[in-house]
């Protein structure tokens, strides 16, 4: 504790996700527990041993955590340099457009309504799975979702009016007017773990890749299509939600499937 407030009540003034928070906080635990002071020697031990153990993504948030913990304590400058990640040239495991619109097809046919519109919704929105499960019905009718994100930032989630309209039909003809747009069984809002796990059933059934048919593999459907119809990648980052635009920059890049049919076509000699 500093000056009267925790280091949770500290994070929780910068509005972060559930997720981030609860990854901060264990960091700074694990570190007070496993150190007995933050000093650049204990800092930078504890640097090694997450470099050792965790893949280069993990190392920069458990960073980022400790670095916010090194701020709370007035000891901003030890903070840690973060590692560098090594970019891939192509992107991996995107569900091809092909795909996409067979997995659609067939959930419309086999009258799969529901998951019919999570995979329509998921990769003509760019949701995050975790936003997706807060979608409601209300926002169908508006045509569009509202979320805040790190900073207080918002950023609007748009329906395209061709889904707008036929999830609006579908909801009258099953008589929902409100309340979350997708639900379980018991009609509770689905999870994101439920959805995942449905995805890949459905997967299995179609003869589809698995690896592929996930909720963020849509997200990235929806940028390489996105891009391909209007290449505005400023444009892009704001409607996914990006900080950066260097993040965006990916969805510039093929797919590994894409490359090896490219190298397949010209290289001929």
């Amino acid at each position: 504790m500093k000056n009267g407030i925790t280091f949770e009540e500290y994070l929780k003034k910068e509005n972060l996700s559930k997720n981030t928070l609860a990854s901060y906080l264990w960091t700074a635990k694990y570190f007070t527990e496993h150190y007995d002071c933050a000093s650049k020697e204990n800092l930078l031990a504890y640097k090694g041993y997450l470099m050792e153990y965790y893949k280069p993504k993990t190392v920069n948030l458990r960073i980022q955590g400790l670095n916010k913990y090194l701020c709370f304590i007035g000891k901003k400058t030890l903070q840690l340099k973060f590692v560098k990640v090594q970019q891939k040239n192509f992107l991996e495991n995107v569900i091809s457009n092909a795909d996409y619109q067979f997995l659609k097809a067939k959930l419309k046919a086999d009258g799969n309504l529901e998951w019919y519109f999570v995979v329509w919704f998921l990769a003509a929105t760019g949701a995050r799975v975790s936003e997706l499960v807060q979608i409601k019905v209300e926002h169908v009718k508006a045509g569009y979702f509202d979320l805040y994100c790190k900073g207080g930032k918002l950023r609007r989630l748009y329906i395209p009016a061709t889904l707008k309209n036929e999830a609006s039909g579908w909801l009258e003809s099953i008589n929902r007017t409100f309340g979350y747009l997708f639900l379980n069984r018991f009609g509770e809002r689905i999870t994101t773990r439920g959805i995942a796990q449905q995805l890949k059933n459905y997967a299995r059934k179609y003869g589809l890749d698995e690896k592929v048919v996930y909720p963020h593999s849509f997200r990235h459907r929806y940028a390489k299509s996105f891009l391909e119809k209007y290449n505005d990648i400023a444009l892009l980052a704001d409607l996914m939600g990006h900080e950066s635009i260097e993040t965006t920059r990916i969805y510039l890049r093929k797919t590994a499937s894409e490359q090896q049919n490219i190298v397949d076509t010209v290289v001929t000699w």
